[in-house]
């Protein structure tokens, strides 16, 4: 991949509403510091100037995050009303992502279910890490599930490694990368979640490759291309392969994705539910940036 640049911007999806890029794992999503130039932030204001929204401080809404040094397809609403529809559909957890990763090691189960629950890391030096359930200086773990599926056996600089499909069925801080250090296969290039070990790959083998949001006027179905290819990355040598990408992907549009049910439903409702002054506080914020948990 190109090096990260404010012209190296690859739009996925482009409507009056929404723009959809490919982002690049060396590029911040956006920053307050002064001295970080090149973001996903600055790329659109320099492609599309005339769509940033000056009442906005980003001057665009993203409508979820991506991780520093994870690569791939990320929303971003250019209207209050759009950025808006597409909070309903992540509050209701309607939007279904798949991602791509290497991860060190032999995973031994063709398919799993990680349901470690994490929180936030408050041991210090390690502030800036979420944390597995039971661990020193977990606070406040929350439910969360990802499924995994083997694509592939093969090595990575000679190491052994596993190519994987990553669904996330709840949407925690770093939860993809803390659920395979969990299981003893961290993430290739990892460094946070290695303990500072695995420094020699050039980035971290993370990559947000499906995104689908369905928006009830304009249902977003993207793609972002794989990058965990020899053609791409020769250190990469895929050796076994177990399952097949395309074939996952139509099972993931099909089957009804789970859902992780964290507070009790109520046994009868006389009337539909209304929101608290402070979720409609937390929404217009959300609409006002871009953040979303």
């Amino acid at each position: 991949m190109e090096p990260a640049s404010l012209e190296n911007l690859c739009v996925l999806y482009h409507s009056a509403n929404y723009i959809v890029v490919n982002k690049h794992w060396d590029i911040r999503i956006d920053s307050k510091m002064w001295y970080e130039k090149q973001t996903v932030q600055s790329q659109l204001k320099h492609r599309f100037p005339e769509l940033a929204d000056p009442d906005t401080y980003y001057g665009f809404r993203f409508c979820h995050q991506l991780d520093f040094s994870t690569s791939g397809a990320l929303c971003v609403a250019l209207n209050k009303a759009a950025a808006g529809h597409a909070y309903r559909c992540f509050k209701d957890r309607l939007v279904t992502k798949a991602y791509l990763a290497l991860v060190r090691g032999v995973v031994a189960e063709e398919k799993m279910t990680l349901d470690f629950a994490i929180g936030k890391n408050i041991t210090e030096g390690k502030t800036h890490m979420m944390c597995t359930e039971g661990a020193e200086g977990c606070e406040n773990p929350k439910p969360c599930q990802t499924e995994l599926t083997v694509l592939e056996y093969g090595e990575y600089d000679g190491d052994p490694v596993t190519k994987v499909l990553l669904q996330p069925l709840t949407g925690r801080t770093h939860q993809l990368r803390v659920h395979c250090s969990a299981i003893g296969h961290p993430i290739v290039g990892d460094y946070t979640y290695s303990l500072r070990t695995d420094n020699a790959p050039y980035r971290m083998m993370l990559h947000a490759y499906f995104l689908h949001i369905p928006l009830e006027n304009e249902p977003i179905h993207v793609i972002a291309p794989d990058p965990f290819i020899p053609s791409l990355d020769l250190k990469w040598a895929p050796q076994r392969c177990v399952n097949i990408l395309e074939d996952l992907l139509k099972n993931i549009l099909t089957e009804p994705q789970a859902e992780i049910q964290e507070e009790p439903e109520p046994v009868c409702r006389k009337s539909s539910p209304v929101e608290s002054e402070e979720q409609q506080a937390q929404c217009q914020q959300w609409l006002c940036e871009w953040n979303v948990d």
